[in-house]
C-alpha cells in the first residue's frame, strides 16, 4: 500500500545485508524470499518487499509495504532507508529522534 525509494552509494550486497541486520530485529519479520536484486520480509507487522538496482555510481532501493504509511512497518522501513548513505562520505543515519 505504501512505497518508498532511496538513492544510495552502497552496493547491492551491502544494502541487502543492512536490511537483514535491521528489519528482522526491529520488526520481528523473517526473510521469506531473496534474489540477487531484493528480498521479501514477512511477519506480524506486515510484509515489505525490498528491490535493489544499480544505476551507474548509485543504487536505487525501492521498498513496498502492505501497510498504511502510519504503521510501525512503514516507520521502520523509512528508518532503514534513511540509514543508507546518499553520497560518498555520507555516514547515513536515521535522524536525531532515533536512539539506535
Amino acid at each position: 500500500m505504501a512505497g518508498y525509494q532511496r538513492k544510495t552509494v552502497l552496493g547491492l550486497e551491502a544494502i541487502l545485508a543492512e536490511a537483514e541486520s535491521l528489519l528482522p530485529e526491529r520488526l520481528g519479520v523473517s526473510r521469506t524470499k531473496q534474489s540477487a536484486h531484493g528480498a521479501t520480509y514477512t511477519g506480524a507487522e506486515g510484509t515489505v518487499v525490498i528491490s535493489v538496482h544499480s544505476h551507474g555510481a548509485y543504487t536505487v532501493v525501492v521498498a513496498d509495504t502492505d501497510r498504511l504509511r502510519t504503521s510501525r512497518m512503514d516507520i521502520e522501513v523509512q528508518r532503514f532507508l534513511n540509514r543508507l548513505p546518499y553520497e560518498p562520505g555520507d555516514a547515513g543515519g536515521s535522524g536525531p529522534d532515533d536512539a539506535n
